[in-house]
């Protein structure tokens, strides 16, 4: 029996995420961002830990401008609806103002390379928030993830006396505040990902490097605010602009398996920078992620769902199995391209393919089985 136009259309789609390519731009997307930890241990010499916060987000701010221009549909948050404004205003307290200020607190406490390693503790935040606030599956494998980079940082911790009770607390924190940060951005469709770093690095690093330096006085060494504002602009912004191009041409899961590197690349920094020696609590520790990151990404979740027809705003691919709409140019704008941002709809579709819960699925399970079995008893299947 066939279905009408106004009930979702269901189809099996096999997983189309691109695997060929940008292996390049993620691996140095990673590297920039590990080379953060030990080039602002160095900066926190001359610079108070919230003025440096503030510094190393402005120069993300610049990091990304060259992706802006690429995007060419730059807007204006308050242009959007007040669902983006909400999120982005939570994404910038969070994520730009409180995390990398407890950061660099943390940072000041310990080893660069420990603290490094630490930073996996946004994995944990993400996973027990998607799970408990934001309503996400969460596999058995996700937990096994979690626990082992948990495991890691108590580790961390235990086998460095007080400093390393305390950087584990600051950097906890800060990675608590980070997950936020991640929910409220992947729920973010009224501006691209590139856009919310500019607002949040523009708005947060005034915040902070003001904060910081009147409170302060947090700048004792001028030439080191343009060092670290350099930091900013590759460490963040570029490492951002590169992850989010090997996302398009990679897909997320892979691209994030890639991007998990960067933690050994910020313990290599640190003992070339800093000539930090590597200890046995830290080569543990890093084997214990390296195990737990492996089994996160094994995690192969599909299943039939439901997505209801909506409309928004975001960067995207032709090729995704999502975004499959025409253009008034007549061009496809598929594989070709990097992807582009635009204003578009989605109809109401039911279909099964691998996913993990991007923009287009935070959906509920329980909700999903409701809704394809309202639409099998519509269709007579």
């Amino acid at each position: 029996m066939g279905t009408s136009p106004s009930r979702p259309s269901q189809r099996h789609e096999a997983d189309k995420r691109n695997t060929a390519v940008l292996l390049g731009a993620g691996l140095a997307a990673a590297c920039l961002f590990g080379a953060a930890a030990p080039a602002s241990k160095l900066l926190l010499d001359g610079v108070h830990p919230q003025a440096l916060a503030g510094l190393l987000y402005i120069g993300a701010a610049i990091g990304v401008v060259p992706l802006l221009a690429v995007e060419r549909s730059f807007r204006m948050p308050w242009r959007a609806d007040r669902r983006t404004v909400l999120l982005l205003a939570g994404a910038v307290a969070l994520g730009g103002v409180m995390g990398p200020w407890l950061l660099l607190l943390g940072l000041r406490a310990s080893k660069a390379g420990s603290v490094s390693l630490l930073l996996n503790l946004e994995l944990v935040a993400t996973v027990l928030l998607g799970r408990f606030v934001f309503r996400e599956h969460v596999s058995a494998r996700a937990w096994i993830g979690a626990g082992g980079t948990l495991s890691a940082a108590c580790m961390l911790a235990l086998g460095e006396g007080s400093s390393g009770a305390a950087a584990a607390l600051l950097v906890g924190a800060a990675t608590l505040c980070w997950g936020f940060d991640n929910h409220f951005t992947a729920l973010i469709d009224g501006i691209t990902p590139a856009q919310t770093t500019f607002w949040k690095g523009i708005v947060a690093g005034l915040f902070n490097l003001i904060a910081g330096s009147v409170v302060f006085h947090g700048l004792e060494r001028g030439s080191a605010a343009w060092i670290a504002i350099l930091v900013g602009a590759f460490s963040y912004g570029i490492s951002i602009t590169l992850y989010i191009v090997a996302a398009q041409g990679l897909g997320a899961s892979r691209s994030q398996m890639v991007f998990s590197t960067a933690p050994f690349f910020g313990l290599a920094f640190s003992g070339l920078l800093l000539r930090e020696s590597i200890t046995g609590c830290q080569a543990g520790a890093a084997v214990v992620v390296g195990v737990s990151l492996a089994v996160l990404f094994s995690e192969r979740h599909a299943h039939l769902h439901h997505h209801g027809s909506m409309f928004h705003h975001h960067w995207h691919r032709h090729d995704d199995g999502h975004h499959v709409h025409d253009h008034d140019d007549g061009h496809d704008h598929v594989t070709g391209a990097l992807g582009h941002a635009h204003s578009h709809g989605h109809q109401s579709v039911v279909h099964e393919h691998a996913h993990w819960p991007d923009l287009h699925h935070r959906h509920d399970e329980e909700s999903t089985r409701k809704e394809l079995g309202r639409t099998s008893n519509e269709t007579g299947r």
